[in-house]
C-alpha cells in the first residue's frame, strides 16, 4: 500500500498548492478549511470512490457530496484530473462567467453531485441518493464530507436519525474534525463532545482516524467498502488540523477566509513543497 499512499500524499500536496494558486486568482478564499481535508479528498478520489475517467455522469459511480462547500477550491483540481473538464478552465477561477466559484454548482460543473455551501443539507441529500440506489438498480455508495462546525445544524442530526432507521448501509459520512469554524473553536461555539458517542447513539457505525494519515485512511475506507453485509450507515471522524501544512495558518481561525499577498504566497508554496 506504500506506493499508493505515497502517490496520494503527493496528490494532497498538489491540492494544497492548487488551492493557493486559485485563491491567488480570486484574491480571497478558504485556505485553512481546504488544507485540513486535502488528504481526505485525495484518498477518496484516488483510492476509494468508484468513478470513471471522463464520465462524470456515469450512473454507477459512487456519489460524493462536499457538505463544507467552501472547500471546493481543493476539489476542482481532482475533477479536472479525472478529465471532467480541461484543467485550463480553472485559470478563470471565480471570475465573471466562470462556473467555478467559492462553492460548487452541480448545474454547471461536471463531477459535482450536489450544490453545497449552505451548511447542514448535504447529509440529507446524500441519504436520498443512497436510498435511490437500489430503486434505480444500482449499487453505488454515497460519501458525504462534513465540517465539524456544520454539525451545529439540526438537519444533520435529523438525517443521521433517518439514515439509521432506514438501515442505509451504502452511506458514509466523514467529519473533518479540525476543531474550528468561522466563529472560532467549535467546542466554544456549541460543544459537540462526546462526538463519537453521539453518532453511536444515533445508530451509526463509528470509526475514528487521523485525517492526515493516508495509510490509516486507506485501511478504514477499504474495510467499510469491503463490508458488503453492512446494514447501517457509518461515520468516519477524521481528526485534522485546520490549515495543515502551513505553520502560521495551523489552528489560526483568522485564516478561515483570507488572501496571501505575492511574497507570502511564495513563502507558503515553498513551505508546502518543502514538506515533500
Amino acid at each position: 500500500m506504500s506506493q499508493e499512499a505515497d502517490a496520494i500524499r503527493a496528490r494532497a500536496r498538489f491540492l494544497r498548492e492548487q488551492t493557493v494558486r486559485l485563491i491567488g486568482i480570486a484574491k480571497t478564499g478558504h485556505y485553512a478549511s481546504s488544507f485540513s481535508c486535502a488528504e481526505l479528498l485525495a484518498v477518496l478520489y484516488d483510492g476509494v470512490l468508484r468513478v470513471r475517467r471522463g464520465e462524470a455522469d456515469w450512473p454507477g459511480r459512487d456519489r460524493f457530496l462536499l457538505g463544507k462547500g467552501h472547500a471546493a477550491v481543493a476539489l476542482y483540481p481532482l475533477l479536472a484530473g479525472l478529465g471532467y473538464f480541461p484543467a485550463r478552465d480553472l485559470d478563470g477561477y471565480a471570475g465573471l462567467g466562470s462556473p467555478f466559484g467559492d462553492h460548487p454548482d452541480m448545474r454547471r460543473i461536471p463531477g459535482i453531485d450536489f450544490s453545497s455551501g449552505s451548511l447542514g443539507h448535504a447529509l440529507s441529500a446524500g441519504l436520498g441518493m443512497a436510498l435511490a440506489a437500489p430503486l434505480a438498480g444500482e449499487d453505488y455508495d454515497v460519501y458525504v464530507l462534513l465540517g465539524d462546525g456544520e454539525l451545529h445544524e439540526g438537519q444533520v442530526w435529523e438525517a443521521a436519525m433517518a439514515a439509521a432507521h432506514r438501515k442505509v448501509g451504502n452511506l458514509t459520512a466523514i467529519v473533518d474534525r479540525n476543531e474550528y469554524c468561522l466563529d472560532g473553536v467549535v467546542e466554544d461555539v456549541v460543544g459537540l463532545e462526546p462526538l463519537a458517542k453521539k453518532w453511536s447513539a444515533f445508530g451509526w457505525q463509528v470509526v475514528i482516524v487521523d485525517g492526515h494519515d493516508v495509510d490509516a485512511l486507506l485501511t478504514v475506507f477499504a474495510a467499510l467498502k469491503g463490508d458488503v453485509a453492512r446494514d447501517r450507515p457509518a461515520v468516519v471522524i477524521a481528526n485534522t488540523v485546520k490549515g495543515k501544512g502551513v505553520g502560521f495558518m495551523e489552528r489560526e481561525p483568522g485564516w478561515h477566509l483570507g488572501y496571501l499577498g505575492p511574497a507570502d504566497e511564495e513563502r507558503v508554496l515553498a513551505e508546502l513543497r518543502g514538506g515533500a
